[in-house]
């Protein structure tokens, strides 16, 4: 598939899955291997992927996810999470091109610093928001890129995050943005696609009208 438009119209949030199948790490890996071009603040990449298989830790997310039927059926369950100090690699990703000469040493010392007073002075809830808007971000290509390879998903927020990042052994210095399943859509019952604004009604120019 590589018509975008078809692409787009045909991604849809599948909420029964087909049992019993089985998606391959390397389908895993090609998709991810395509998500990680999905732009983020100064280039801080501050998602990362928790893909959960094993049917034992798979049911704890269910637990933790107020017992959502679509993660027993589900091939997967993609925890998605956001750092929340993804600025403190600032220097570690522009260390390439300082070593091409993209950039001089002024301009890698300027980054870093600026990079990194920004996001402090934003503070926690700042920081907290970055790490889930970028991971939303990114989220969002990772879902295109699946469906683009043959693989329904559903994003899900309802879940608790506390008892994840515990089950998970999930570092405090990351945000749970959402879950995502992944599978194939079990489309026996098709329900038709839900309602959809017309352009006008979300789109405004210039001002809120």
């Amino acid at each position: 598939m590589s018509d975008l438009t078809t692409l787009i119209k045909s991604r849809r949030s599948a909420n029964l899955f087909m049992e019993g199948i089985e998606i391959p790490d390397q389908d895993l890996n090609d998709i991810f291997n395509e998500v990680k071009y999905a732009p983020s603040a100064f280039n801080l990449q501050h998602t990362h992927y928790v893909v959960v298989k094993d049917p034992d830790i798979k049911h704890k997310v269910y637990e933790a996810a107020n017992k959502q039927h679509k993660i027993l059926t589900a091939s997967a369950v993609i925890v998605v999470l956001g750092n929340k100090q993804a600025y403190e690699d600032i220097g570690r990703m522009n260390e390439g091109f300082l070593n091409l000469g993209v950039i001089d040493k002024l301009e890698y010392d300027m980054t870093v610093e600026s990079v990194t007073n920004f996001y402090e002075a934003g503070g926690e809830t700042f920081m907290r928001d970055e790490a889930i808007r970028n991971a939303s971000l990114s989220a969002m290509l990772m879902m295109m890129v699946a469906k683009d390879k043959g693989w329904d998903t559903c994003p899900m927020i309802g879940f608790d995050p506390d008892v994840l990042q515990k089950d998970l052994s999930i570092p405090d210095s990351y945000v749970p943005a959402m879950l995502i399943a992944i599978g194939k859509e079990d489309v026996r019952k098709p329900r038709p696609r839900g309602y959809r604004k017309p352009v006008l009604e979300f789109v405004s120019y210039n001002q809120f009208n």
